[in-house]
Parts: C-alpha cells; sequence; structure tokens
C-alpha cells in the first residue's frame, strides 16, 4: 500500500495489476479514471464520468456513486441535488485498472441532468451522413423535468 493512497496497492508489476486481486488503480495525468455507468437492472449505458481518488474512495465506502466534476473541478455524489442516487451494486475494473465500471440501482430510475433515463439519448444517423449529419431520438420521453429538479438552467443559447 501507498501512503498516499491507503486503501490501494502500489502498482508493481504487469502482472499484479492485470492478474492479481490487489486494486491499484492508474488515474491519468489528470488524477482521474473514465466511469462508465450501467442499470444493473437491464444494463443500459446511463452515463460516462469521471472519478478522482476521493470520488473513488467514497464510492467504495459509501456504496453510492460520487464523480468529479471536470467543468466544476470538484467532487459531487449523484443525486446530491437531485435526489437520484446511484446505489452501487458492483464496482468493476478494467485489465490494466485505468477505467471503472460501475452497475447500479438509480432511485428514480433516471440519470441524465437533462430528465432523459441515460445521458445517451440520441443516436447518430449513419445512413444519412450529409453534413451536418443529424442525431435521432433513441429515448422517447423525459422521465423528469430538470427544471423542477434543479431551477433555471444556464442560458440555452450559450455554450
Amino acid at each position: 500500500m501507498t501512503d498516499e493512497n491507503p486503501a490501494f496497492a502500489s502498482r508493481v508489476s504487469v502482472l499484479q495489476v492485470e492478474e492479481g486481486v490487489e486494486l491499484a488503480p492508474k488515474f491519468d495525468r489528470d488524477g482521474l479514471l473514465p466511469v462508465v455507468t450501467t442499470a444493473a437492472s437491464d444494463g443500459v449505458l446511463l452515463m460516462l464520468g469521471y472519478m478522482n481518488l476521493e470520488a473513488l474512495q467514497k464510492t467504495i465506502a459509501t456504496r453510492e456513486a460520487h464523480y468529479f466534476s471536470r467543468s466544476r473541478q470538484k467532487l459531487w455524489r449523484k443525486g446530491e441535488t437531485s435526489g437520484l442516487v446511484q446505489k452501487v451494486v458492483e464496482i468493476r475494473v478494467d485489465d490494466d485498472q485505468d477505467a471503472i465500471w460501475l452497475r447500479v440501482d438509480v432511485v428514480g430510475d433516471v440519470s441524465c441532468h437533462v430528465g432523459y433515463r441515460s445521458c445517451f439519448y440520441r443516436s447518430v444517423e449513419l445512413e444519412n451522413a450529409e453534413a451536418p449529419v443529424k442525431l435521432r431520438f433513441v429515448e422517447d420521453s423525459k422521465m423528469m423535468d430538470p427544471v423542477a429538479v434543479y431551477g433555471d438552467l444556464p442560458n440555452p443559447t450559450k455554450l
């Protein structure tokens, strides 16, 4: 174990990382790990997020998903504002321990702040790839009203 990170093992060999039983995550140069989150009930991809060391530690300790917001530069617990908490059923790590997969049960069954179940609520139209490329909605309706949950949203005409 390392002094900087007492919960996780030091990375000492490829064999240890790829075949061992110790969690030795490899954070990127910004101190982040990508996280894919799916619904435990049916495998639907809900979101892609990032964790820093603290988010991963809190997720393991509380069994509720915590992420690091790159845009706000802060830790956040999924559902702290909306109540749409992600209860962790399983955490998997990929072969070289630089990505996390969370399987979760979601209070309210909604994970997207826009109001859809999944953050991946649109697909790219591949059959008609003219410029500009178009998107097609794959979710029929929003499952919650984001303005009612979060209040006024940022100006929709500005990025």
